[in-house]
């Protein structure tokens, strides 16, 4: 069948849409670009906003247009992922056109699903929501294809937290964390293709507990040795951190492993404890800012994002003060900031004290506009130094390439003496909208 995978949300959906794609292929479908040439539609969602559930059945009425005018015998619409998996009665009953319903860890079974498909087309749609990851990885593992200079690699998946206000535990399930054989043997795969980037990944990528070679449980500091080893990979990421397993150790690898990165995607939602200790995180304000302070004693030149969370029920102007006293305190130099969304299942939807769209609106632009000129100001201060850039992908103009420094900032130079994979010096001379613009040394 011709193919199309539309993905919402953070990098693990993108991972996961790569290994469904990859699985497709090796089952010799075709992988179509526009959603109008493809007899298979797969919709792999993301349920951490509302705005997401929303663009989801938007783009589900758009496919059923396209599949009752379609001329094929066999025509399918999956939804994959979380919202598949947190609202698959809603999916049911709103679209029953939908063919089949696959919670994120029942993706690797989606090929031959579509077989019981075609050979049943008559058959009730189909419901795939287990969570366990194990089978998922084993599937995965040997059937990926390199794509660019710069791979994510899923090393942990769910998550164990349980914040008020978030749905993973019940979308994606309680942690799990892949054994470090595999994921040296998947790191291995993309370096022997090509690859120069790894940035791991997990929903809670600083509590890793995966099974070594020596028969122990390791850790995330242990892991990212381990692949610091591997010749050719040239960086290596992580993301995304949660505040309260940052320990000392992490500190130290960003010291001393000379291809990690010194940048953090470190979340910490709300600068109050009040706010803090409602939406369950495990960690103060005091704690927040003694991790990096750590990891800025550790690493001078770290660099922060972070995610932020306005107007969760009951913050007070008190609580959302202490926000922007400490985002003030931190200095970020990019982050993602949005106003508190009600989640079906969450304990925070049924709180009391909910706080108007109207509040939140006003929240959200004074934490924004200060984000922004945070990040304008670290953009700033990069101009005229010299700094490594590594090149991912052509520009939009002709000679013109693009990359990403140290600190994840994208750079854009024109020159035609640079390649896709290359890691250049590049001096920065000014900034633009969206990255920084340099020229080659």
């Amino acid at each position: 069948m011709n193919f199309f995978i539309k993905s919402y949300g953070c990098q693990m959906n993108l991972y996961d849409s790569q290994r469904i794609e990859d699985l497709l292929l090796s089952k010799q479908h075709s992988k179509m670009e526009d959603i109008e040439k493809a007899n298979l539609i797969i919709f792999n969602t993301c349920s951490i906003r509302e705005k997401a559930d929303d663009k989801l059945f938007s783009d589900l009425g758009r496919a059923n247009l396209l599949k009752q005018t379609s001329k094929e015998i066999n025509f399918i619409i999956i939804v994959a992922g979380c919202v598949a998996q947190s609202r698959f009665q809603d999916i049911l009953k709103r679209c029953p056109y939908v063919d089949a319903v696959v919670g994120p860890q029942d993706i690797q079974n989606i090929p031959d699903r579509i077989d019981d498909l075609i050979q049943h087309r008559d058959m009730d749609t189909l419901v795939l929501t287990k969570l366990d990851p194990k089978d998922k990885f084993e599937k995965f593992n040997n059937i990926f294809s390199f794509r660019s200079i710069s791979e994510f690699l899923t090393i942990q998946e769910g998550c164990d937290n349980f914040c008020t206000y978030c749905v993973v535990p019940y979308t994606r399930g309680r942690e799990f964390s892949r054994s470090v054989q595999e994921i040296v043997s998947e790191a291995k795969n993309l370096i022997s293709r090509g690859c120069k980037e790894i940035t791991l990944l997990g929903q809670n990528v600083n509590s890793y507990n995966g099974l070594g070679d020596d028969g122990k449980n390791w850790r995330l500091s242990q892991l990212l040795w381990e692949l610091s080893k591997l010749s050719g990979l040239k960086r290596l990421r992580y993301t995304t951190s949660n505040p309260k397993d940052v320990d000392e150790d992490i500190a130290k690898a960003h010291r001393d492993i000379p291809i990690l990165m010194p940048f953090l995607h470190l979340p910490v939602q709300s600068g109050s404890n009040s706010v803090l200790k409602k939406m369950n995180r495990k960690y103060t304000r005091e704690k927040y800012l003694d991790v990096v302070n750590m990891l800025r004693d550790y690493r001078p030149d770290m660099a922060f994002s972070s995610d932020f969370i306005v107007g969760f029920p009951g913050e007070s102007d008190s609580d959302f003060e202490d926000t922007i006293n400490l985002v003030k305190r931190v200095k970020y130099s990019q982050s993602y900031s949005f106003k508190y969304s009600p989640r079906q299942h969450t304990p925070a939807a049924k709180m009391d004290n909910q706080i108007s769209e109207k509040i939140k609106a006003e929240r959200l632009k004074v934490l924004q506009n200060l984000l922004n000129s945070q990040q304008s100001e670290f953009n700033k201060n990069s101009i005229g130094k010299i700094e490594q850039v590594l090149f991912v992908k052509k520009g939009r103009n002709s000679n013109q390439i693009n990359g990403r420094n140290e600190y994840f900032q994208a750079v854009t130079v024109n020159t035609d003496k640079a390649e896709i994979g290359d890691i250049s010096n590049i001096k920065i001379t000014n900034v633009s909208t969206h990255g920084l613009i340099g020229e080659l040394v």
